[in-house]
């Protein structure tokens, strides 16, 4: 018997993550990205309709969002079951800075979304090739928390329009509501009833109709797969709904003709004053957009046991944005609910992103017909059921009773997105996020230690019972030393040994300490001399291997008046053994 021959590989370059996964690519995994994609392409269409329809463009761009982006992603992204295509709060973010810049002109406006896609492509690309994975951790879990929610209650506000077939404007919750104020004799009662019965048939269809397919012979993974396409359903029969009881004649409005056919591939125009202008937000939308799609990927991955690389997925966003503004979108990420069922659905690579792409293209060329008829109603209702899912307005009490700082942070990025818009609400909790962390670093817990009877351990005066010395005072700094804290420890402790006249050593325990930079470096030597002014003998102990050597390039363990111990235990045996009760 011959040896089975090797199995060809597209010769892609080692440098490309989509070679990886297919090296290993399997026969069989054929069928599961096939099936997947299936799904995928069925939940999709809808979706990019309707974030098309959140971003104020036409619905075709929805499309024309989730063909190359996919394509894109799977070539260069690390995940194997994302799904990227547009999603609801990037299309938010789109919108109101497309709008702000845009002035009422639609060209405009049109040109600033596409811009959107190329600059948060472009920054996307680039800070993957300078491994800037880590700015992720630039944005704290309170203040994306504190956005996603607000956002979700303004994008489910802005969506009342269609609900109630008025015309709404603003891009602030008082806004919106203000305008719904001064427009609600205007209401479309037809539109009312198609909406309202939309919602509630999405809102039953998350847990009624997978209950009430659990009860069939369908496995709970299927059942929860067909209740997610539940919108699918719910846009057939609106649709058959407008078509059949011409509900246009009684001011349903609906999607309209949608070109059908692909886009052409042509970046846009440069105008110099729009994309600078639209800088800032396009490094926003990046970045929350980074945000949200690898905390998706990550939770997918670790369910394989799979590793995401973030700076690889900086790079695959990014190809996918640029993607996306060649072939005439707007800016996309990595979303949720899509990359949930294409992982339920047994998605194993990539190849189901690119299958998915080839149904939105097949999609875009053949079928665009068929959603003529699409009330308006039901992509804001898909929206606002969807948006709902992120809203987590507790979170805003758990995060306050743990950490009043990010639970203030929290509340000020809700405050600016929901009253200020969402740029400036992102920015507020960056901003009020960082200057929280420099208060509570600047004014650092100091704990006077004692020894435990019987043992080697220091714990503080206040929570145990401990042997103090009389004339060390040991403390213990549970805080890293910088710029911010450095004047204001130096303080502490020279006030403390000024109102204890009988402590001639002060000892550091520095277990806690990860970091001293120049600042507090000059504050040490500072309270060096102070404390050798006043009789005191300044020393240290446990500090650790990287700031012992960064203290080693300095002249201040010549200088130091007292000595830096490995242990504090050996501190307090060298400098008043008396104090101490012996180990056990």
């Amino acid at each position: 018997m011959s040896p089975a021959s090797p199995r060809r590989r597209l010769p892609l370059p080692s440098w490309l993550p989509a070679s990886r996964w297919l090296a290993e690519y399997q026969r069989r995994d054929l069928s599961a990205d096939g099936l997947a994609a299936v799904i995928v392409t069925l939940m999709l269409i809808p979706q990019s309709l309707a974030y098309a329809l959140l971003a104020g463009v036409p619905a075709q761009m929805g499309l024309y969002a989730s063909i190359l982006p996919l394509v894109a992603y799977a070539l260069f992204g690390s995940s194997r079951t994302l799904a990227v295509g547009p999603v609801a709060v990037i299309s938010l973010m789109t919108a109101a800075a497309a709008g702000q810049v845009a002035g009422g002109d639609s060209a405009t406006f049109l040109l600033a979304t596409t811009v959107l896609a190329l600059l948060s492509g472009l920054m996307l690309v680039g800070m993957g090739l300078l491994r800037l994975g880590w700015v992720a951790n630039l944005l704290s879990h309170s203040v994306i928390g504190g956005f996603i929610s607000a956002s979700g209650l303004l994008i489910a506000a802005s969506q009342l329009k269609h609900l109630l077939g008025i015309p709404l404007h603003g891009d602030t919750l008082w806004a919106l509501v203000g305008s719904l104020l001064a427009q609600i004799g205007r209401i479309q009662g037809t539109t009312v009833i198609l909406g309202l019965l939309t919602l509630a048939f999405l809102f039953w269809a998350r847990s009624g109709l997978k209950s009430l397919l659990a009860r069939t012979r369908l496995s709970a993974s299927a059942a929860e797969l067909v209740s997610k396409a539940a919108p699918v359903l719910a846009v057939i029969l609106t649709t058959l709904a407008v078509d059949v009881l011409d509900l246009q004649r009684a001011g349903v409005a609906t999607v309209g003709a949608i070109p059908g056919g692909l886009p052409g591939l042509s970046l846009p125009a440069f105008d110099a004053g729009l994309w600078r202008a639209l800088l800032l937000p396009a490094l926003l939308i990046s970045l929350i957009g980074f945000v949200e799609s690898v905390s998706v990927a990550q939770t997918l991955a670790a369910k394989r046991r799979q590793r995401i690389d973030s700076n690889a997925e900086l790079t695959g966003l990014g190809m996918a944005n640029l993607a996306s503004a060649v072939s005439g979108g707007f800016p996309v990420t990595g979303g949720f609910s899509r990359s949930v069922v294409n992982f339920d659905a047994g998605a194993r690579s990539p190849l189901a992103g690119i299958l998915t792409a080839m149904g939105i293209a097949l999609t875009a060329l053949f079928f665009t017909p068929w959603f003529q008829a699409l009330p308006k109603a039901t992509l804001a209702a898909t929206i606002i059921v969807a948006v709902l899912s992120l809203v987590d307005l507790g979170a805003l009490a758990r995060t306050w009773r743990y950490s009043r700082a990010d639970g203030l942070a929290m509340a000020v990025t809700m405050a600016g997105v929901l009253l200020m818009g969402v740029e400036v609400g992102v920015i507020a909790g960056v901003l009020s996020s960082l200057v929280l962390f420099l208060w509570r670093t600047g004014q650092p817990h100091v704990a006077e230690l004692g020894q435990v009877p019987g043992t080697e351990h220091f714990r503080n005066v206040q929570r145990h019972q401990v042997l103090v010395s009389a004339t060390v005072l040991s403390l213990r700094v549970d805080e890293s030393l910088y710029f911010a804290n450095a004047r204001h420890l130096q303080d502490q402790i020279y006030d403390c040994v000024m109102q204890r006249p009988q402590i001639r050593h002060v000892v550091l325990l520095c277990s806690a300490v990860n970091q001293i930079d120049a600042s507090a470096l000059d504050s040490l030597e500072s309270l060096n001399q102070r404390l050798g002014d006043a009789g005191v003998t300044l020393h240290l102990s446990e500090v650790k291997g990287p700031v012992m050597d960064r203290l080693r390039r300095s002249p201040f363990p010549e200088h130091l008046h007292g000595r830096i111990f490995l242990t504090h235990f050996d501190a307090l045996r060298a400098l008043d053994p008396a104090s101490l009760a012996p180990p056990r």
